[in-house]
């Protein structure tokens, strides 16, 4: 279990434990309407940690419980947390389509988990009721699919708008965040000849450094990965992705 997916479950819980105490006030107070965004601005923010029910939040804490932990491994989890709230935030754009409908649920933001899930892992497969495998790639695309349907087809009581919310600003997230580390990937090219030796020499030295004995096992496969391809490769074949990861676990040692 990685750090912020837990504290998310944890915040998560406790929510719906208050929804229970206070019933449908606290409910109303910190869902959202979008109609009344402007009156009450917190909204699109809260509403993603209410529920409607004991099988509403355990189905979104399930995928966060599956997903999370090897999404935040990858992208750290300042990271992991953009695109969590991010997702969120544009479902609650989103929801702008059922402009008097009251918003609440994690879906949004669980549904970026999964868009991200599947951008970096398109081909694992996902088990449908435990039995049926999908792969993550056609699995996002099929729930998508059925967003829109379901969308427009009006009267199913889901907020089927938040859902493709939450699928388009994780992957818009993703896609920015790769474009500013190739940006800084350039500007470190950018520097001098000997003073970007230097860099890279440190950074492999540190990198090389890392202790894989502290690291979860799918953390360590793609370490041992990332270096060999190193070895076979050298530094510059790495994309930002991959320097990210090596940066991200050698501050920890």
């Amino acid at each position: 279990m990685t750090p912020w997916v837990l504290r998310l479950l944890f915040a998560n819980a406790g929510v719906f434990l208050l929804q229970l105490v206070f019933g449908d006030p606290l409910t109303y107070w910190l869902g959202l309407i979008p109609a009344e965004v402007l009156t009450r601005p917190w909204t699109p923010f809260t509403y993603m940690f209410l529920h409607g029910g004991l099988m509403h939040i355990l189905f979104n804490m399930l995928g966060l419980f599956f997903f999370g932990p090897r999404l935040e491994g990858r992208l750290g989890g300042k990271h992991f947390m953009g695109l969590y709230l991010t997702s969120g935030l544009a479902g609650a754009a989103l929801s702008v389509v059922t402009p008097h409908a009251l918003i609440i649920g994690a879906s949004g933001a669980i549904f970026g988990v999964l868009v991200g899930f599947a951008y970096y892992w398109p081909r694992e497969h996902i088990y449908i009721w435990g039995v049926l495998p999908v792969e993550a790639r056609v699995f996002v695309v099929a729930l998508t699919a059925l967003s829109l349907w379901m969308g427009f087809r009006g009267g199913s009581g889901i907020a089927n708008f938040a859902h493709l919310g939450g699928f388009a600003g994780g992957f818009l997230y993703l896609k920015a965040r790769e474009r500013w580390s190739e940006g800084a990937r350039f500007r470190t090219r950018a520097q001098p000849a000997v003073a970007r030796t230097s860099v890279r020499t440190a950074d492999l030295t540190r990198w090389r450094a890392i202790r894989t004995d502290d690291l979860h096992p799918v953390n360590r496969d793609e370490l041992n990965r990332i270096l060999d391809k190193i070895s076979a490769t050298g530094l510059d074949s790495l994309t930002a992705d991959e320097r990210a990861f090596l940066d991200r676990f050698s501050t920890r040692h």
